[in-house]
């Protein structure tokens, strides 16, 4: 009867079946979203607010009629977070990759009614399965959306005509005036329509008043079974009221909500204190009691905060939260604040950023120790890496203090937080300063790697050939340890260096399951690679680094990935998708005055200008990344755009001033892309007496295979236009090659444009230029293309392209016929 008027939500639900996938229904109590679950043939669950508070509780429902059809790894994980097992607990994306996989395989249909009241921790890894599924069929009930990023369907009130229909069904007696009144409060809702025109004016009460004509022990027998427990009275009496079915279920969840809403408080104290006695499961008792408890009482408090380290060790960090919380409220005084924090501990290291302010205001007033009043300080800045939190110089004291008093990890911590917003914002030299004369007195060994990613972070400038030289006296093979290499190496210059540590965390990070450290090793990868020049590697890794980033919570990070494909975009020359997401990027950016973001969107600007011949246009925006008093200014990553801000000034007369900031950076470094920088400044500054020299300087120095490129380029243009065709045309014709195997075709064809300007034709010579030759050679001599690329810093695609281009010059079809080739 209630499927009244539902004829395309059902069609909706079919055709799901058929592809498979996941979908949310929503809607108002009483619209028809358990009545609408019936019409598929699945696995059903019931979210249960009692249940609310035990980890993973709605996940195992949902997975446990299936778990056959995992094994290894990943339904280890499951086994630890359901408790089945004991061991280490399982990053929550191992986990969610476990789900997935289950749900997968098994091909089944899951109904899930009451979606909003499942466990926080069984609602995350659904909505991971449900924005993956391929294989199933998840449907989900609630009153609002519970799962970010899945398809909803909202079910809006009955048209007057459908509402008309299903009331004259079921009460077809009924006179005129109730009959418009009925109408009038159901308001379209189909469960009042089936409800109120036996009595009452809402559902609530309506359901209300049944349970109260009940007997006694029948009413509390619908109370223990509305608290999760199984009632003792026969409930004959309750399906005669239409309160629960034959199998003692409740027919509509909002029953349940009106049975505990009508109880008195003694009612439910009672049912509570039964109910804590009856169960063997410490959990359950623990609440129950705590439900019992009319007053504050140390002893559940203890129970509470035992029942929270179960759950830290099930994955449950928001059950642990709230049993926490629910301690302190309950237990002495003098143990609130320390309960408290370490219930925001949990919360901001589960990134619940409404959790910890909450739970931060419950603190005000508390009577708190000198790490506690640390935490209150810190625990704020711990989201989005401290962006738009002001306070760097604050915060830098109170992790000196902490360390002071003994709490060295704790000030660690702290101090990573810093460093970071060092990279994100800019807090001036004074406070860098500040921050380096501490972490001198910190009592960390300097070749840690967490004080080489701090020092690069806060002193990129000072210490950078420091820390260059610290990355190659490190070995680890920890994934956590391998990504704040990759970081520092990022601050300083030492892209390849960058590239390799987060290819190696990467590894480590997938196995693992942890998806938000593994975007931040992406992010970092594809940064390093663009300004590698190899961007057929890096835009996969981008892509992949921005979404990643999205779904796990880093919108500063997810800034810096589309940046980056920006930046790829108008490598490619495809000037218009550059200007959409540097445009998505510097939004994103803006925000909170993210550097790092915005300074990668004025380098992609810059590029596409450079592409367009828009010469002013590209120093105006590459400019900014220089200016102190611009929000794109970032101090590590300005030295690494010099390339694209002398090539602008010195076609589009702003010598000088780059001049000026190229004499600022002018020094010994041990930067790799610093140095090759200022090589490639130098060559395009230089007079026409001195130029020849610093070209071949440049050539002959230890460059990336693009910096490389550019300075041909560079030198074949300026031997071109000093009439010295013959000798412009090998670096040209290198240049353009170069290009063409990079993807990065406009590029390309400024080299051809300058190779023809040159009085040579497009295609001619089938010679190798030096770099083909170094890979002919290398893969005569038995390399595979990725052993090549990790010794000339590309990516195996990037070799097999001069591949595809070598062996047509050379007149051969195998690797195997290389090496005769080069001997003729």
């Amino acid at each position: 009867m209630s499927l009244v008027g539902r004829d395309r939500e059902r069609e909706r639900l079919a055709a799901l079946a058929e592809s498979g996938g996941a979908l949310q229904v929503v809607g108002e109590p009483g619209a028809g979203k358990s009545a609408l679950l019936s019409c598929l043939d699945g696995h059903l669950v019931v979210g249960v607010e009692a249940e609310a508070g035990l980890p993973h509780a709605g996940l195992h429902q949902v997975l446990h009629p299936f778990l056959s059809t995992s094994s290894g790894v990943r339904r280890a994980a499951l086994d630890v977070v359901f408790g089945l097992s004991d061991g280490p607990v399982p990053p929550v994306h191992l986990v969610e990759l476990a789900a997935l996989e289950v749900l997968d395989a098994a091909r089944a249909v899951v109904l899930v009614d009451d979606a909003h009241w499942l466990d926080r921790e069984s609602q995350d890894v659904l909505g991971f399965v449900a924005r993956r599924l391929t294989g199933g069929v998840l449907v989900a009930t609630a009153r609002t959306p519970v799962f970010a990023g899945v398809p909803a369907l909202s079910l809006e009130p009955l048209a007057s005509d459908d509402a008309l229909a299903l009331l004259d069904a079921v009460a077809p007696g009924l006179d005129g005036e109730r009959r418009s009144r009925v109408l009038a409060q159901a308001a379209g809702n189909p469960l009042a329509l089936t409800e109120l025109p036996f009595g009452g004016t809402s559902l609530e009460e309506t359901f209300a008043a049944r349970a109260a004509a009940l007997p006694a022990d029948v009413r509390s027998a619908l109370l223990v079974l509305a608290l999760g427990g199984a009632p003792e009275a026969d409930l004959a009496p309750a399906v005669e009221a239409r309160l629960v079915d034959r199998d003692g279920a409740f027919r509509h969840p909002l029953i349940r909500s009106a049975i505990v809403g009508a109880a008195g408080v003694v009612e439910r104290q009672e049912a509570h204190r039964r109910l804590a006695f009856v169960t063997d499961h410490p959990d359950r008792r623990a609440w129950h009691l705590a439900g019992a408890a009319t007053g504050p009482d140390e002893n559940v408090a203890c129970l509470l905060e035992k029942t929270a380290d179960r759950a830290l060790l099930r994955g449950g960090a928001s059950a642990a939260v709230s049993a926490l919380e629910r301690s302190a409220l309950l237990g002495d005084g003098d143990q609130r604040a320390r309960r408290l924090l370490r219930a925001a501990e949990l919360a901001a290291e589960a990134g619940r950023r409404e959790d910890v302010e909450r739970i931060l205001l419950d603190v005000r007033g508390l009577d708190l120790t000198v790490r506690e009043r640390a935490l209150v300080t810190w625990l704020p800045t711990t989201f989005d890496d401290g962006v738009g939190v002001a306070g760097a110089g604050e915060l830098v004291g109170l992790a000196e203090s902490v360390v002071a008093g003994g709490d060295v990890e704790l000030g660690m911590r702290i101090f990573w937080s810093v460093a970071m917003r060092c990279f994100w914002v800019e807090p001036g030299p004074a406070v860098r300063e500040r921050i380096a004369a501490v972490s001198r007195r910190l009592p960390i060994d300097p070749g840690d790697p967490r004080m080489l990613a701090m020092t690069a972070y806060v002193c990129p400038v000072q210490q950078g050939d420091a820390v260059v030289a610290g990355l190659s006296a490190v070995h680890d093979d920890d994934p956590a340890t391998l990504r704040l290499l990759g970081s520092a190496a990022l601050q300083v210059g030492a892209f390849a260096d960058s590239v390799r540590f987060s290819l190696a965390a990467q590894r480590g990070f997938r196995a693992q399951g942890r998806f938000g450290l593994l975007a931040r090793a992406l992010a970092v990868e594809a940064w390093s690679r663009t300004r590698l020049g190899d961007i057929a590697a890096a835009e996969p890794v981008a892509a992949e680094a921005a979404h990643l980033a999205e779904e796990t919570g880093q919108p500063y990070m997810h800034g810096l990935a589309i940046a980056v494909q920006a930046e790829i975009a108008a490598l490619r020359g495809d000037h218009e998708t550059a200007s959409e997401r540097a445009a998505t990027a510097e939004r994103i950016g803006l925000a909170a005055g993210a550097r790092p973001v915005l300074a990668t969107v004025q380098l992609a600007r810059s590029l596409a200008a450079l592409g367009e011949g828009r010469y002013a246009d590209a120093f105006a925006a590459v400019r900014r990344v220089h200016d102190p008093a611009d929000p794109a200014y970032q101090l590590a990553l300005r030295r690494y755009v010099l390339p694209e801000l002398v090539e602008s000034a010195t076609r589009g007369g702003h010598t000088d001033e780059a001049r000026k900031i190229v004499e600022e950076l002018d020094t010994a470094t041990a930067s790799p892309a610093l140095a090759a920088g200022l090589r490639y400044a130098r060559a395009l500054l230089a007079q026409d007496d001195e130029a020849e020299a610093v070209y071949e300087a440049a050539l002959d120095a230890r460059n990336s295979p693009w910096d490389r490129a550019r300075v041909q380029l560079a030198f074949g243009s300026w031997l071109r236009r000093q009439r010295r065709a013959a000798q412009a045309r090998p670096h040209l014709k290198a240049a353009a090659e170069a290009f063409e195997a990079f993807g990065t075709g406009c590029w390309a064809d400024r080299a051809r444009e300058e190779l023809r300007a040159s009085g040579e034709s497009r295609g001619g010579g089938g010679e190798l230029t030096e770099h083909e030759l170094t890979i002919a050679r290398m893969a005569a001599d038995g390399l595979t293309n990725k052993e090549i690329g990790e010794r000339l810093h590309l990516s195996h695609r990037t070799v097999s392209t001069h591949l595809h281009r070598i062996f047509p010059k050379l007149g051969v079809t195998a690797r195997a016929e290389l090496r005769q080739a080069l001997a003729d």
